[in-house]
């Protein structure tokens, strides 16, 4: 009896690993979205990739933000140095031993050179002349322009895209007729899956139709996201200061006031705006200036007071950085 207890009470032990490794795993995901879909969507507004492929690539690059490229190098797309790439490098084995990757200051940089990387391939260009909500062919696109040798990479972006409806945050900006019957066409199964030997249809979870629906009825409603305790839209195509006013219950001043803006300044897509007092500080310690930052997009994209990066750098009020230059986002520096 002893012994059948004790077979018993091994096999259990032996099961409980399994299922904790399965649901840390779907946990790091889930924080992995939370985290960086605000980066992919302002991606998607500003060079037309979906925030969905976005974050899939990143999520099956990183291992959901784990790997020693994510977290030594701030590389989440496993994009490795190439020629033209002058910047800091992370030696690490991959297909070949001691492969050079490229290192980045912060995240958010590791998202913006893989738009620049892919928009400035020719072997991706077909991929732009695609709506940026046509997740599918994007995904096959990938994997036909060589991004990846896994010979099921375009179906492991298809299940995380489905399985965690990132499809949802391609929606951000798009109100076009268009639009709405093709995305609900591909959440109601119509659209054929396009990974290569499967001809079965998609048939998403009705949960997941559920919430594809509401999105669809209200194209116009920006989501509110958060930054800490502050929160703050993405600026769609076409928006302005009176209609976030109206639509957010924000009078015109807080607004220009909450954003270091003024009535003459111009909203862009992509970026963020405040609906509350930015921070005094930033999450981030440093930012290397890249080329055509200011101050302000600065402090915008961040979510810091302008003032206080002018004050924690010792610079005067009109004054801008350079290319390459060191800001300081927490500290005062010395």
């Amino acid at each position: 009896m002893l012994n059948y207890f004790r077979i018993g009470l091994f096999l259990t032990v032996l099961q409980l690993p399994v299922y904790a490794g399965n649901t840390e795993s779907a946990g790091a995901a889930q924080l992995y979205v939370r985290n960086f879909k605000e980066d992919a969507i302002k991606e998607m507004l500003l060079y037309n990739i979906p925030a969905s492929i976005i974050l899939a690539q990143g999520m099956l690059e990183s291992g959901n933000g784990t790997s020693d490229l994510a977290v030594l190098a701030n590389n989440h797309f496993g994009i490795k140095c190439h020629d033209e790439w002058e910047g800091p490098t992370f030696i690490k084995n991959d297909d070949t031993e001691n492969e050079c990757f490229r290192k980045y200051p912060t995240v958010l940089d590791s998202y913006t050179d893989h738009s620049l990387f892919l928009k400035s391939r020719a072997r991706y260009s077909q991929l732009f002349e695609l709506n940026h909500t046509d997740y599918r062919a994007w995904a096959k696109g990938l994997k036909e322009a060589g991004y990846a040798t896994d010979p099921d990479y375009t179906k492991r972006l298809l299940d995380l895209i489905e399985t965690h409806e990132l499809f949802k945050y391609d929606l951000t900006g798009q109100s076009s007729k268009k639009t709405k019957n093709d995305l609900t066409k591909k959440q109601s199964g119509n659209l054929k899956n396009e990974v290569p030997g499967n001809t079965n249809p998609i048939q998403p979870a009705p949960a997941a139709e559920g919430k594809a629906t509401v999105i669809l009825e209200k194209p116009q409603k920006h989501e509110v996201l958060r930054l800490g305790i502050v929160k703050y839209i993405i600026i769609k195509p076409n928006d302005t200061f009176d209609k976030i006013a109206k639509e957010t219950d924000k009078d015109l001043w807080q607004l220009y006031k909450f954003n270091d803006l003024s009535e003459y300044d111009k909203l862009v897509p992509g970026q963020k705006l405040y609906l509350q007092p930015k921070l005094r500080k930033a999450k981030e310690h440093y930012h290397i200036v890249k080329m055509g930052e200011t101050m302000k997009s600065i402090s915008q994209f961040y979510g810091i007071k302008l003032r206080l990066l002018y004050k924690k750098n010792n610079m005067r009020e009109w004054e801008e950085p350079v290319a390459g230059q060191l800001l300081y986002m927490r500290d005062t520096k010395k």
